[in-house]
């Protein structure tokens, strides 16, 4: 997990987007590490000689430009220090050296170092600033203190260096030697770094940077020289180097030959390639009058949204050291997304509250709830699964069944399917939960933190009344396509430090896909209740997955979908996966959008390529929203009776 943080000037800050921390536990091999590493910090950062290059070429139109290259360099030079090592400045005198865990760091000097620092340097003059010079020269300052008194050659470091008994074998080799050490040199804590503010995003950013990349250098940086093994003195003080954690050491001891349990989950070896097949026939669209005795009524519909909104200056302000340069206004444009909501509460306790509105909502009472289903992506709790757990804290001493499915993005439609086929069997109420917590599972890696959001939401979903329509007229499901599609979605992702991957062109591949299938399986379907040319004619809004504006249009457009049709609430919601379309429909009520009952296709798509739709009528009456939805989700608080923590506690007390 990877959590935010609020800072004392209630902004949003994301740690891991500027503190390196790899989960070695899934990492193995030197090849896998070196992936890691050039993928985080070699891909994005240019060389002393690159930079050289880009001042000679007029790249940098700006002192912010070229601070950010500066200090991408220095997180690259830092690369196997800050993710593997623990840097402790120590007497020779002082230093073990028979010991597998220390290490002394041997290293190359910087060839034409004079040349590249006063290119830089020049640079800096002669460049203008972006606009906030005092806070620009503030970083700088110690941006360049580091990069002009560097006396390495950061491309000849290896990720594992010798211990210092190995180092010995050859004592021409050359070590960095601290001037007069100071002990208590100034650092910055991690209050002072997440606490940090910048009225410019940008700057926010870099001084940050700055401040980490200080930490890694306590010691007055002017007075480090370089000396051989056979010339330390007992009282020269050296860099050893401590492994930051026990994976590390794990790592370390396994490449040096030593075994190491496996003990976290592994990235997936290649596979060879696999073709897949269509199925044997189409699936049609179901038409619920036809195919089932007990027609569904929706008798409530309650959302809950994460309380926090994490703008697009958030995310520029926290902006990672592996990430491409992109402003806020660029951000908007390639997803449509303004603000995601964020919530610091679990997803038990969202959905949860969304579970209770609903039944209040429905004046359900706990009892009457045949079934309980919970849809989610990011569900954390395997046992007892969420639809469990959710049946005990709404005090349902039995059910017909309650469990979780795992649909992504589809878990709407997914869910439904299920809950009308329950209602068949227990002939009373089901509960349909979705719920999604994506902000502490992104981790450094962009495009998820871009697009996802948190939130919840729950449906009542009842046997209609002897002589009652349905409101639910057709709807299906599928999975499956190209393994690429399938796997375009990945958490979690050992490749990327176990957190949510996304691989956008594969993504709008299925989703183009899946909308296309979709729109043409209902222009070809009757319309159930035979007043129009089509199904498709039926349809009065379309509420879709809310995955990714800018996509989704682009793909309704090459299907023939109007985006006149189509309703957004992305902008200030971002993609809660499963919870998305419950979410829109809310917001659509609250809008105005949906004013009277309103028949709408609500498409999803999404993670193991999977789809889904629905064509249902809702009725604007059974929506919890607006100020209501606050005073309901306020009410069910204040009665939340034991927690998940609480009562694991009483049950093995």
């Amino acid at each position: 997990m990877q959590p935010f943080v609020i800072n004392r000037h209630d902004r949003l800050v994301f740690p891991s987007n500027f503190i390196p921390d790899l989960d070695f536990s899934v990492i193995e091999t030197e090849k896998q590490l070196d992936q890691v590493i050039r993928r985080d910090f070699e891909t994005k950062a240019p060389s002393g000689t690159e930079i050289g290059e880009r001042i000679a070429n007029s790249h940098y139109k700006d002192r912010t430009h070229l601070m950010r290259d500066v200090a991408l360099n220095l997180f690259w030079v830092n690369r196997f220090a800050m993710t593997m090592y623990e840097k402790v400045p120590t007497r020779w005198r002082d230093v073990p050296r028979n010991r597998g865990n220390v290490f002394l760091p041997v290293v190359v000097p910087w060839q034409d170092k004079e040349s590249k620092v006063g290119a830089v340097a020049q640079a800096w003059t002669d460049l203008p600033s972006a606009g906030d010079t005092e806070t620009e020269q503030k970083i700088w300052d110690t941006l360049f203190d580091i990069f002009s008194n560097r006396l390495h050659h950061a491309s000849a470091l290896v990720a594992v260096q010798p211990t210092v008994s190995e180092a010995l074998a050859d004592p021409s080799q050359l070590t960095w030697v601290l001037g007069d050490f100071d002990p208590d040199y100034p650092a910055f804590s991690f209050a002072d770094i997440v606490d940090a503010q910048e009225e410019v995003a940008e700057l926010e950013a870099l001084r940050r940077w700055s401040m980490v990349l200080h930490n890694q250098y306590l010691w007055d940086r002017s007075a480090v020289r370089l000396a051989t093994l056979s010339e330390l003195q007992p009282d020269d003080v050296v860099v050893v180097l401590k492994p930051k954690n026990s994976e590390v050491e794990r790592f370390l001891d396994a490449v040096k030959g030593a075994p190491r349990a496996n003990i976290g989950p592994r990235v997936a070896s290649v596979q060879p390639e696999i073709v897949t097949k269509e199925p044997i026939r189409p699936y049609p669209a179901i038409d619920i009058r036809k195919q089932f005795k007990v027609l569904p009524k929706i008798e409530a519909l309650a959302v809950v949204r994460g309380e926090i909104l994490c703008s697009n200056d958030d995310l520029i302000r926290n902006t990672a050291y592996c990430w491409s340069p992109m402003t806020a206004d660029e951000i908007s444009y390639k997803t449509g997304i303004e603000t995601r909501m964020y919530s610091k509460r679990g997803l038990d306790e969202l959905s949860l509250d969304a579970a209770k509105a609903a039944l209040q909502r429905s004046g359900r009472q706990p009892e009457e709830i045949g079934a309980v289903i919970f849809c989610s992506c990011t569900n954390p709790r395997a046992m007892p699964s969420m639809g469990t757990w959710l049946s005990g804290q709404l005090g349902m001493h039995q059910t017909h069944m309650s469990a979780d499915i795992t649909a992504a993005c589809a878990g709407l439609p997914y869910g439904l399917s299920e809950a009308i086929r329950l209602l068949q069997e227990v002939q009373r109420p089901v509960l349909l939960v979705c719920g999604e917590k994506f902000s502490d599972k992104i981790g450094t890696v962009r495009p998820s933190r871009m697009i996802f959001g948190d939130g919840a939401a729950a449906f009542v979903i009842a046997p209609a009344a002897e002589g009652e329509d349905t409101d639910i007229d057709l709807m299906n499901s599928y999975a499956g396509g190209p393994v690429s599609q399938v796997n375009s979605i990945i958490w979690p992702n050992a490749a990327f430090d176990n957190n949510i991957t996304v691989f956008g062109p594969e993504v709008k591949a299925l989703a183009g896909r899946y909308l296309a299938q979709m729109i043409n399986e209902l222009e070809n379907t009757a319309d159930p209740l035979g007043e129009k040319a089509s199904a498709w004619d039926m349809v009065e809004l379309v509420v879709p997955h809310q995955a990714n504006k800018t996509m989704v249009i682009q793909l309704a457009e090459k299907a023939g979908l109007s985006p006149d049709l189509i309703y957004f609430d992305i902008e200030r919601a971002g993609n809660t996966s499963s919870a998305s379309i419950p979410i829109a429909i809310a917001d659509a009520v609250a809008d105005g959008v949906i004013s009277k009952p309103t028949k709408i296709f609500a498409p999803g798509f999404g993670a193991g390529s999977v789809g889904g739709y629905t064509i249902m009528t809702i009725d604007p009456s059974v929506v919890v929203s607006g100020t209501e939805e606050v005073a309901i989700v306020e009410a069910v608080r204040s009665d939340p009776g034991e927690t998940g923590s609480d009562s694991a506690a009483t049950a093995f007390s």
